[in-house]
């Protein structure tokens, strides 16, 4: 189904979206919507502040401006109720959950040498411990029905390349972080094999490059910011393995630039007749 120049892939899907209040999360969020879904909202912020604009609210605004469906709820990845009742009120609303994106994450730019364990903390409770929480929380619900999509968020800094294309490289003192994406990757393709048996696909997106988001400009206000990667081809990416199965793509920690190579070259999300 074809509507408002979007193909619908997602008609009768439900999606949760971690980390939704802006950047990344928040587009994620709004493509699935535009392909169809209901989508939760589930973050931290529920106030847009001076530094830092987004809300799980604003969210909400936008998705519904476009015509979608979409319920905001207040979530601490770090905390298993928090989560757990999350997951709860996502059921209550919509009777069924149908994509997982864990995209809330956090950095802190620091060597590791100056590195306070406090820190180190939070950046694995944050990325890799939220990851693990989340799709526990969903399982039960996935399992049921016998089909689910869990989608995780890595890093291009776990992928072996030489970043030319950016004016400055990496932000340097992202070794927790790089760590915490690490496990990520690896639980992505452990749990891929564990639940295909129940037809739930696990797979995860990395960047090519590094994407310019909302809370890295902040971070470097003063950073030349060429050769970063827009969250265009991300949320493409994200919406073409929402699409997936046990049955399908699995177990892949993959680019987006990777997935179009996978298929000949050329981009799956551009193939309209599918799933319309």
């Amino acid at each position: 189904m074809i509507e408002g120049g979007h193909v619908k892939y997602l008609v009768d899907k439900v999606a949760i979206v971690t980390g939704a209040s802006r950047g990344l999360g928040r587009d994620i969020a709004l493509g699935l919507a535009q392909s169809g879904a209901a989508v939760v909202a589930a973050a931290r912020t529920e106030s847009e502040s001076q530094t830092m604009p987004g809300s799980i609210y604003s969210t909400k605004e936008k998705i519904e401006q476009s015509g979608g469906r979409c319920l905001a709820v207040q979530t601490d990845v770090t905390n298993e109720e928090s989560v757990s009742l999350m997951v709860g009120k996502t059921l209550d609303a919509f009777g069924r959950i149908d994509i997982l994106v864990n995209n809330a994450g956090i950095a802190v730019y620091l060597p590791t040498v100056d590195m306070p364990l406090k820190r180190w903390d939070l950046i694995m409770k944050v990325n890799l411990y939220g990851t693990f929480l989340c799709t526990k929380a969903v399982l039960p619900s996935m399992i049921k029905q016998r089909s689910g999509c869990i989608i995780n968020m890595s890093s291009f800094g776990r992928k072996t390349i030489d970043p030319i294309n950016m004016s400055e490289g990496p932000p340097l003192g992202i070794t927790a972080y790089e760590t915490a994406k690490g496990g990520i990757e690896q639980f992505t393709r452990s749990l891929a094999v564990e639940l295909s048996k129940y037809n739930i696909c696990v797979n995860c997106i990395k960047p090519e490059r590094g994407v310019a988001t909302e809370g890295l400009k902040y971070i470097f206000p003063e950073r030349d910011w060429q050769g970063w990667a827009s969250s265009e081809m991300m949320v493409k990416a994200a919406i073409f393995l929402a699409k997936q199965d046990g049955a399908g793509l699995n177990g892949v920690v993959s680019g987006a630039e990777e997935l179009a190579e996978l298929h000949a070259g050329i981009a799956p999300w551009t193939d309209t007749t599918a799933g319309s």
